[in-house]
Parts: structure tokens; C-alpha cells; sequence
């Protein structure tokens, strides 16, 4: 569940002090391009140096706020942290139960301390702005976060369109900044901040694509990391400071929905290095609730001809796929989209291959009402389940709610509390992680090349997969145009959206249990996983939309030798977790 404001973190802290005398702060960064709001995707900004170029993504993270008094000395919010996004509206760092008096100065780090920099992932709370399933910032294998993510399309000197990213990261590059603030703390206060992009990427050290090179990691010694250092320093400005309205500090409390009296609290597994995940607080995981969401999942009834359930399409020796190109539906009629695996959804925020639905209740609603798919109503399938004697769903809404009343919410909840427990952890990769097996020589290059950048300029030629598919999940919560098309006539994410900037692009998915899920892609083209690796190694058509990771590669994609695809091959399949692969489960 979503709070009502856009809260990033909340620090509270106690001086002894009368909390009544305390109050609020928020501190508002907005991303500007030369004093206008940043327009995403847009052909409309130009470096120093003439080159034309677009801005796609904004991410990165603040922290160590403190407040300076007039006296000089510091106000200081220890490890206090905050992530902001440009994309994802996340423009707001909220500091709370601050004493009342007179400031002077509000200073920040644009990055991490060292301790919070290499903190242990898997500790950090669901909403927290360090949990790498919200962020999508942390460095991978490599350990550590990336402290700011620039990304986005160039056209270079012959007029052809390259993709850009600049990602800083590392100890040393994080940035302290500080800015006269006057502010006088009776109230709840708001403070409205512009994060210059022009002012980063041109002055004092002007960045060239061409020159500098279209892309860094922050190595030692980089030269584009250490301008982006130097010029974040005069990228903040502060041009307004007003009180907060209430609306703007009003909260959601959510409460579980129809808790029965007596139930069994379900013991959600996971592995350790994996974020916490944001589990709906409204809809608490119980055996109960489980219990009948499996039943409901497999249940033939919920389609229009009692033919087929969401299981058909959903197998569970597949990794919950079909192993079709496209889904077919309860009347023999097939879609246009591969049928996605359903596991690991406990760190989905946005469901479907175009992300239409924000929850999984909401998603499990409607394959059941598509016409093309199981093309029934919620009304008939109420009827159904009240009328089957072949199983006890009132007992089973009893026990799951409280109540034998079948409702259509209440299935959409019963079905998302079994969604969640498919969690997939115990591939031949986390067995290595955890020191009982180990790679083979061919699955050890394989990771290499998974794992590295493909940026001959520093002398690196790995296959570059990590960027949509890093961390223990090996996915990411962003959508993409991954070089599929160089013309749509699906347009995927766009038709949620309407945005031009968002043709093309669909959700990407982990790669867990890939060996399992063939065909591959969202329209299931790819039949083999050979296929899909020389997909990304030499066909790669260009459009306006290529993700920059892919569009800053060469023309075709990362070239690889047939033994390093191979050796990429072989590691993917470590990735396979055996119980994906069983009937029963």
C-alpha cells in the first residue's frame, strides 16, 4: 500500500525536548534543465560542446542531512537517507520532530557514508529508501550503491543516435553539498529545491559524449566521474521556502482487511541476501488465506466454460508458464503476449507486461474477465463457488476471512496471498553463494561476462546483462525497449502511459529459472535461450526508445564469441531452482 504523500523516509529523533514545539521539514528537489522543468525523452538539451541529446532517467540518492544555527553549529540527522527519482515522482526528503529555532544552512551528501554505503542489504525494511527492490541502485555484485544514475540518447557526429549513462558510485566521489536556507522551524516548514542537470553535465568541467566517452562506472581515476564530482557542487539551488499545507502532511494508515478472530500467520521464506519485500500490509500473508488461493488457482471454474484455470497458463513445472508463444485462452482463442512466470511477485510493484496493474489483486482479475482469455464475470464465478459441492469454499472464506460470503475482492485477495509465496532461492547460484557448491570454469566466465560492462575504452568486454537484470532477483522494476523492434505494432508500455517516450518498452523480468520459460520476450519469439543471446549480440535494431544501455553498445549489440555465448548460457542456467521444475508443489 501507498502512503498518501510521497514520503521518501521520515527521520524521527528525540532531544528532550517538549515535542510539541517540534515540526516537520520537507525539503522538495525538483530536476531542472537550465532553470526549466526536466522534459524526459526529449531531443531538446545540447552540451557544451553542441551535441544534441535527451534525458531518460534521473535516480539517485541524498543523506546525511543536517540544519546549521545561527551560532554555527550543527543540527546533524545521522544516517538519515532518502532516494529520489524523476520518473518514479520521488521528489521529497521528510525530517521530523525538529526543535524549534532559527537555521541558517542545510547541508547534504549526494551519496552515502561509508558505513551506510556498504551496509548489509537484506536489513533495510521494504520502504526503506536503501532497500535495493525500491531503488534499483545497488552495485550488484560489486558491492555498494550507485549514488546517481544519468541516462538517456545521443546523436553522435554522423547524426545517429547512441544511448548515454553516467552512473557515480564509490566512496570517494560522495558529494557534500551546502546551501544558505533562513529558515525559522515554528511550524511545518517546506523548502523548494532545483537540481540543475545542465549545470552537472556542463559547468565547471563541460562533458562531451564524443570527447569524454558516452558512459562511466565510476573507476578509479575516471576522469567523467570526477567532473560529474566537481559540478554537482553547484547543480542544487534553493529558490522558495513555504509552510506545508495539511494535505501535504496527512498520512494512510491501512488496517487488514476482513482479519477473522483466529488464523495462522504464514511463514514467508526467502533467501538472506534478497531485499525485504513490501508485502501488503492490508492483506497479512495467513495460512488460511494461502490455502484458498491455491485452490482458487486451481479451480477450472473461474472461466466462462469451466475448462480452464489459471493454472493452464500459469504451469507449475514451467516456472508458472506455458511453454506457448502466447498465452491461449479458455476457448481456444490465443493473445498477442507470452504468458509471464509467476514467482519472486512479492518484489513486483507493477504487474503485467506493460505494467497496467499496481497490485496483484488487481491483476489476478483480469485474465478472468478477458474475453480472449478465461472470459468470464466475477459475478458468475461468485455463483459458481457458492453452488460447486466438489469443495468447501464456504468453509474456506470462513476460515480465510471470518465469513462465508464469496466476493469477488475477497478471491482477488485470496489469490495474492498464494502469489506471493512463490519465492524461487535455491538455484545452483545461491547454493554457490552460500559456499556448498561451486561454479564450473565455464559457469564462473559466464558470470564474469553477466556481471561486467562492455566498454572497450576502459577495456572491458563483458556482455553488460547486469544493468536490467543485477542483483539477487536478476530483475529490475523498470520497463525498456530492449532492441526487439525498430517499429512496434505492439507499443507496450506506451498505450498505459501515453507517452511517446514509453513505446516499445515492457517489463523486465528476472531471470530466474530462465532455462524453464521458453519461448522468450513479451511476444515469445526467442524459442531457444541461443536465441536470445545472439539477439543481444547482433541484432539489435535502433529506435527512439532503445534503452541507453543497449543503445550506447555498437550497432547489433555486445559481441561475443561463440565460446564466451556459451559460457553465458551455462550460467543462466545456474540460475534454475529445481522446485520451478516439479509437478507438485
Amino acid at each position: 500500500m501507498k502512503l498518501a504523500r510521497n514520503i521518501i523516509f521520515c527521520l524521527t529523533i528525540y532531544y528532550g525536548f517538549n515535542l510539541a514545539d517540534a515540526a516537520t521539514l520537507q525539503i522538495q528537489i525538483t530536476s531542472k534543465v537550465s532553470g526549466e522543468n526536466l522534459q524526459p525523452a526529449s531531443f531538446r538539451y545540447q552540451t557544451s560542446a553542441g551535441e544534441t541529446f535527451s534525458i531518460t532517467r534521473v535516480s539517485y540518492l541524498v543523506s546525511d542531512f543536517a540544519l546549521q544555527r545561527n551560532d554555527g553549529s550543527w543540527l546533524e540527522f545521522s544516517n538519515s537517507v532518502a532516494w529520489l527519482d524523476f520518473d518514479a515522482n520521488r521528489n521529497s526528503i521528510w525530517l521530523e520532530k525538529i526543535p524549534a529555532g532559527e537555521f541558517c544552512s542545510v547541508r547534504f551528501l549526494v551519496g552515502l557514508n561509508t558505513n551506510l554505503n556498504h551496509a548489509d542489504i537484506s536489513q533495510f525494511p521494504a520502504g526503506h529508501p536503501l532497500n535495493p527492490n525500491l531503488n534499483g541502485l545497488h552495485w550488484s555484485w560489486q558491492g555498494g550503491f550507485v549514488f546517481l544514475a544519468l541516462e538517456g540518447l545521443w546523436r553522435n557526429a554522423n547524426g545517429e543516435m547512441d544511448g548515454w549513462a553516467y552512473h557515480l558510485a564509490r566512496d570517494t566521489n560522495a558529494t557534500r553539498i551546502t546551501l544558505a536556507a533562513p529558515l525559522q522551524i515554528t511550524n511545518e516548514t517546506k523548502v523548494e529545491m532545483d537540481f540543475d542537470l545542465a549545470t552537472l553535465l556542463n559547468a565547471p568541467r563541460p562533458l562531451s559524449f564524443g570527447k569524454d566517452g558516452p558512459s562511466t562506472h565510476s573507476c578509479d581515476g575516471d576522469p567523467i566521474s570526477a567532473a560529474l564530482v566537481v559540478n554537482l557542487v553547484g547543480a542544487f539551488r534553493i529558490h522558495k521556502i513555504t509552510a506545508l499545507t495539511d494535505a501535504e502532511i496527512a498520512v494512510a494508515h491501512p488496517k487488514p482487511l476482513y482479519l477473522p478472530e483466529k488464523f495462522t500467520p504464514y511463514q514467508f521464506q526467502m533467501s538472506a541476501t534478497f531485499p525485504i519485500p513490501d508485502l501488503p500490509r492490508d492483506n497479512p500473508l495467513t495460512v488460511e488465506r494461502v490455502a484458498l488461493g491455491k485452490t482458487l488457482f486451481f479451480d477450472k471454474q473461474l472461466s466462462v466454460n469451466s475448462a480452464q484455470s489459471c493454472a493452464d497458463c500459469h504451469v507449475p513445472e514451467k516456472a508458472f508458464t506455458d511453454g506457448r508463444r502466447t498465452a491461449r485462452g479458455a476457448e481456444g482463442e490465443f493473445g498477442t503476449r507470452n504468458a509471464m512466470p509467476l514467482f519472486n511477485l512479492a518484489w513486483k510493484k507493477e504487474f503485467f507486461w506493460d505494467g497496467r496493474a499496481k497490485s496483484l489483486r488487481e491483476q489476478v482479475l483480469q485474465p478472468i474477465q478477458n474475453p480472449i482469455e478465461m472470459h468470464e464475470t466475477l459475478t458468475n464465478i461468485c455463483a459458481k463457488l457458492r453452488a460447486t459441492d466438489k469443495i468447501d469454499y464456504a468453509n474456506l472464506f470462513t476460515a480465510a476471512f471470518g465469513s462465508p460470503e464469496i466476493t469477488a475482492e475477497k478471491i482477488s485477495l485470496a489469490l495474492e496471498n498464494y502469489l506471493l509465496t512463490l519465492t524461487s532461492f535455491n538455484a545452483k547460484f545461491d547454493r554457490v553463494l552460500r559456499g556448498e557448491e561451486k561454479f564450473t570454469a565455464e559457469e564462473q566466465r559466464g558470470f564474469e561476462l553477466f556481471s561486467t560492462e562492455y566498454d572497450p575504452r576502459r577495456g572491458q568486454f563483458g556482455a553488460d546483462c547486469f544493468h536490467c537484470h543485477g542483483g539477487p532477483l536478476f530483475q529490475s522494476q523498470s520497463f525498456a525497449n530492449n532492441g526487439s523492434d525498430g517499429a512496434f505494432t505492439d507499443i507496450g508500455r506506451e498505450k498505459i502511459t501515453g507517452k511517446a517516450s514509453d513505446r516499445g518498452k515492457f517489463s523486465v523480468p528476472s531471470l530466474r529459472n530462465v532455462e524453464l520459460t521458453a519461448p522468450y520476450m513479451h511476444d515469445g519469439r526467442f524459442r531457444t535461450l541461443e536465441d536470445v543471446i545472439r539477439h543481444y549480440s547482433t541484432g539489435i535494431p535502433r529506435s527512439a526508445t532503445l534503452d541507453p544501455n543497449l543503445a550506447k553498445h555498437p550497432d547489433g549489440g555486445v559481441p561475443l564469441s561463440d565460446t564466451d555465448k556459451r559460457a553465458l548460457m551455462a550460467f543462466l542456467k545456474t540460475l534454475t531452482d529445481a522446485q520451478f521444475a516439479l509437478t507438485e508443489k
